[in-house]
C-alpha cells in the first residue's frame, strides 16, 4: 500500500493530518528546514508530535533539506543525534554533508533524499542508493511512467508529490530568490520571485508582449490519478505553510481515494488553490500549466452580478452562498475581496443563505457580468476543524481474579503487552461477584485513548473487584502500552569510520570558460583557455546520458554516477555545494574539481576552505564562477510558449522584466528555459585575494563574440595582477561576495 505523506507546519495541522487518515507526517524544526517561514516545530513539540503519532502508527519524517554553511555544521550534528534520539523515523536531506551525517553514524535513522537534491532519473537514484539512502524524492518534473520504471529497476523506495504548490524552476536549481532578495530558496526563505508580476519583452524589436504573472504555476492536483500511483511508495501532499483545514481538506479527499471509497473530488476547490494541473507527472501540456492572471487563492466560481438595485449589487448564484462565507469578485481582472456579513434577499430580508438570486451590499465598485467567486465556505471549513481518532486498535485483556489474590491483567495493544497487577489483595464477594460483563463495561471506557476494547478473557470465581480498581487498571494499562510503544524502537549508533584524507597541490590560478555557442567557445580557444565547457556539459536535469570522451563538467547526481568511472569531471554550481562535508564527498566521489554554490560570501569560502585543510592536512580542488549572468533559474516550462511565441526563440530574444531589472530567457533545444539574471556576476576586481581557489570561470551566456573577447582579456589582465577595477556598478553584481544569504 502507498503511504499517505502529509505536511505539518504545527502541531494543529498535524492532528488535522492524523485525524484524517495520514500514514506518515513531515515537518520541519526551528532551523535546516526549506519552509522557514512556517510556525515549525522546537524540540518539545517535537517530542509530543512523535508521542501523538507513532502512538497511531503515523511515522514521523523531519525536513533538514537546506544547504547547510560551514559554521552551521556542529549545529546539524547536534540536531540530527536529537532527532535519532527523539524517536523520528527519517529525515529529509539535501545537503551532503546533512545526508552522510545520517548514513555514517545511525542505523535507525533512515536519510531520505529531497526533491531539492534534483534526482530526476535512475541513475541519480541508483547513485544514492549505493551512498545508504533509504528513499529518493524524486523532481515534480517526472512523469508517471519514468517513476515507475526508476522504481522497478532500482529498488529504491520512491515518493512523489501528488498535490499543493509547484515550483517552476526545478526544485533546489532556483536561484532567483537568493541572488536578487538575498533570501534563498535553498535556505528555507524564498520571497516567491516566481509569484510576482512581470512584463516579457520581446528584445529585438523592443516591444512588451503584457504584464502576467508568467512564471505563476497552477497547485497540481492528482486525484483523478489515484489508481495510477497506488504502488508507488509514498504520496506526499505539499502545505507546511498551509492551515490546518487545508490539511484537513486535502489528507481526507486523498485518503477515501486511495481507500477506494466514493469521494467528490469538488470539494478540494474549497480550500486554498491557484486553479490546478495534473503535473509533468500526467503530461500537462506546457502551456496550461500556469495561472498567469493571478498567484493567490482563487477559490472556485459560484455565480455572477447580474444587477444593482437601490445600493445593493444582485448575485445570480449556481452554487449556494453563505453568511460569513469570503468572496472574491474578479472586476475587470482586479480583485475584489469581502466576507458576507450581511446576506439579503430580494425583500430586502436579512437571510442566511442563497442557493439562486441573493443581494450584498459591496463599497467598491463592481459591473454586471463580474464572476463571482467562493474562497471561504465557512461551514464546510467548522466541518474540517474536528480532530477525532481515524482508527483504533484493539486493546485485548486476559483477567485473572481470585479471592486472596492480587487483580492480574495481560494486555495486548499497539503489538507490545503489559502486565497489570493490584497492590490490594481481592476480597470474596457477598453478594453479586463481578464477571465478564462488568470487566467489559469498565474497560470500554476508552474514548480518550487510541484503543478500543477487542477479545476479553475472564479468569475468576466468587470475586468482589472495586469500580474504582478497574478503571485504575484501564487507565495504568492504556499508559503502560503507550509507554511500550514509544521505547519499542532501536536507536542504535555505529561505530565511527576513520576517512581517507584527501588533498591536492596547489596550483597557480587559472581561467576557465562556459559558453554557449560556437562563437563564444572560438574566442576562448582563441584567448588560450585550455579548459571550455561547451558540448562537454552534462546538466543537473533531463539528461540522455550518451557516451562522452574526455573532461567532463556534470551538474547532477545520475552525471555523476554515469560518469565517474569513465570520465575525469569537474562538480557544478547546480550541486549547491556550500561546505568542506560535500566537497570532500565529491571528491571521494572522484571529482577533479568542484565548483563551489553561487551563494557563498567571501567569509563562508574562507572558512570551508579553511575547515577541509584542517580535516585533511592539505587543500581542496575547488573551481569559482566569477564573471557572467547567474542562471536563476532552470525550468521544463516555457513562458514563451504560454505567450503563443512558440518557434520565435529561434530568431528572437526575450526577457522578463520587473521594478528591479530585466532578466533575460534563454530556450534550449528541447523547450526548457533557462533565465538569467539581468546583472552580471562580476567578481574579476576580487579574483586575486581569492585563496586557494585553483581555477576561476568566466560564464558566457548571451554576450557576442565581440564581447566575449572583451572580457577574457580584462579576465587575463585582472589575473596577472592588474589593479584597474573593472565593476561597473550600473551592469553589474558582486552577488553573495559581500552580503550574507538568508
Amino acid at each position: 500500500m502507498s503511504e499517505l505523506l502529509a505536511p505539518a507546519g504545527n502541531m494543529d495541522a498535524l492532528k488535522a493530518a492524523v485525524s484524517n487518515g495520514c500514514d506518515a507526517i513531515y515537518l520541519g524544526m526551528q532551523r535546516f528546514g526549506a519552509r522557514a517561514y512556517s510556525s515549525n516545530f522546537d524540540l518539545e513539540s517535537l517530542k509530543e508530535a512523535i508521542s501523538y503519532c507513532h502512538l497511531r502508527n503515523v511515522k514521523v519524517y523531519v525536513t533538514m533539506n537546506t544547504i547547510v554553511f560551514q559554521d552551521e555544521i556542529q549545529d546539524m550534528k547536534e540536531q540530527v543525534k536529537l532527532l535519532n534520539e527523539t524517536g523520528v523515523d527519517g529525515v529529509i536531506v539535501q545537503d551532503l554533508a546533512v545526508f552522510n551525517e545520517i548514513v555514517d553514524h545511525y542505523m535507525d535513522l533512515e536519510a531520505h533524499c529531497s526533491t531539492q537534491m534534483g534526482i530526476d532519473d535512475l541513475e541519480g537514484t541508483l547513485f544514492f542508493k549505493e551512498l545508504g539512502a533509504k528513499r529518493v524524492v524524486l523532481s515534480r518534473e517526472v512523469p508517471i511512467e519514468k517513476v515507475k520504471e526508476i522504481r522497478r529497476k532500482s529498488s529504491v523506495p520512491i515518493e512523489v508529490f501528488i498535490h499543493g504548490a509547484l515550483c517552476v524552476s526545478y526544485s533546489g536549481n532556483c536561484l532567483m530568490s537568493g541572488l536578487i532578495g538575498y533570501r534563498s530558496g535553498n535556505r528555507g526563505r524564498c520571497v516567491g520571485s516566481c509569484r510576482k508580476l512581470y512584463d516579457c519583452i520581446d528584445t529585438s524589436t523592443n516591444t512588451s508582449l503584457g504584464k502576467s504573472y508568467i512564471l505563476s504555476m497552477k497547485d497540481l492536483n492528482t486525484i483523478k490519478h489515484i489508481d495510477d500511483l497506488k504502488g508507488i511508495d509514498s504520496l506526499k501532499i505539499e502545505g507546511r505553510m498551509k492551515e490546518p483545514e487545508y490539511v484537513s481538506n486535502v489528507v481526507s479527499i486523498y485518503r477515501k481515494a486511495l481507500d477506494g471509497q466514493e469521494v467528490d473530488i469538488n470539494n478540494l476547490n474549497k480550500t486554498f488553490n491557484r486553479t490546478y494541473t495534473k503535473g509533468y507527472m500526467f503530461h500537462e501540456d506546457k502551456k496550461n500549466i500556469t495561472n498567469i492572471l493571478r498567484p493567490n487563492n482563487y477559490g472556485y466560481e459560484i455565480g455572477y452580478i447580474s444587477n444593482y438595485i437601490k445600493g445593493k449589487y444582485e448575485i445570480t448564484l449556481h452554487s449556494p452562498l453563505n453568511q460569513n462565507d469570503i468572496i472574491r469578485i474578479d472586476h475587470k481582472n482586479e480583485d475584489i475581496n469581502l466576507s458576507v456579513i450581511k446576506l439579503y434577499d430580494e425583500k430586502n430580508q436579512l437571510i442566511n443563505k442563497s442557493n439562486d438570486i441573493c443581494y450584498i451590499k459591496i463599497k467598491e465598485k463592481c459591473s454586471i457580468g463580474d464572476k463571482v467567486y467562493k474562497t471561504k465556505d465557512i461551514q464546510y471549513y467548522n466541518s474540517l476543524k474536528e480532530i477525532k481518532e481515524f482508527k483504533r486498535f484493539d486493546l485485548d485483556i486476559k483477567v485473572y481474579a481470585y479471592p486472596q489474590s492480587n487483580l492480574i491483567i495481560e494486555a495486548n495493544g499497539l503489538n507490545v503487552q503489559y502486565i497489570y497487577q493490584s497492590e490490594e489483595i481481592l476480597e470474596s464477594a457477598q453478594n453479586n461477584p463481578t464477571g465478564q460483563e462488568q470487566i467489559v463495561k469498565q474497560f470500554s471506557k476508552l474514548k480518550e485513548t487510541v484503543f478500543q476494547l477487542g477479545h476479553v478473557e475472564f479468569e475468576g470465581y466468587n470475586v468482589f473487584i472495586p469500580v474504582k480498581l478497574l478503571n485504575q487498571a484501564r487507565r495504568e494499562i492504556v499508559n503502560g502500552l503507550y509507554e511500550l510503544k514509544l521505547k519499542s524502537k532501536d536507536r542504535r549508533v555505529k561505530e565511527e569510520i576513520k576517512k581517507e584524507k584527501i588533498s591536492f597541490p596547489e596550483k597557480k590560478p587559472y581561467l576557465t570558460a562556459s559558453v554557449m555557442n560556437s562563437d563564444q567557445y572560438e574566442a576562448c580557444k582563441e584567448a588560450g583557455i585550455e579548459t571550455i565547457y561547451y558540448q562537454n556539459v552534462i546538466r543537473r536535469n533531463q539528461n540522455e546520458y550518451k557516451e562522452k570522451e574526455g573532461e567532463l563538467l556534470i551538474g547532477g547526481y545520475g552525471g555523476i554516477y554515469k560518469y565517474k568511472d569513465t570520465n575525469p569531471f569537474i562538480s557544478d554550481y547546480s550541486l549547491n555545494v556550500v561546505n568542506s562535508a560535500s566537497i570532500y564527498q565529491l571528491h571521494a566521489l572522484k571529482a577533479k574539481r568542484v565548483t563551489l554554490s553561487y551563494e557563498m560570501n567571501e567569509k563562508q569560502i574562507k572558512d570551508c576552505i579553511q575547515a577541509y585543510y584542517n580535516e585533511n592536512d592539505g587543500y581542496p580542488s575547488l573551481e569559482m564562477i566569477v564573471y557572467g549572468r547567474a542562471p536563476l533559474m532552470f525550468t521544463n516550462y516555457c513562458p514563451l510558449k504560454k505567450l503563443n511565441q512558440c518557434g520565435n526563440c529561434k530568431k528572437k530574444q526575450y526577457e522578463l522584466k520587473d521594478e528591479y531589472g530585466s532578466f533575460p530567457i534563454v530556450s534550449h533545444e528541447d523547450c526548457t528555459t533557462t533565465l538569467l539574471n539581468g546583472k552580471i556576476l562580476n567578481l574579476l576586481d576580487e579574483m586575486n585575494h581569492i585563496e586557494h581557489v585553483e581555477a576561476f570561470r568566466l560564464n558566457f551566456t548571451i554576450e557576442s563574440k565581440e564581447e566575449t573577447i572583451k572580457i577574457l582579456q580584462i579576465a587575463k589582465e585582472k589575473l596577472a595582477g592588474s589593479n584597474r577595477s573593472v565593476f561597473n556598478q550600473n551592469t553589474d553584481t558582486r552577488g553573495h561576495f559581500n552580503k550574507e544569504i538568508a
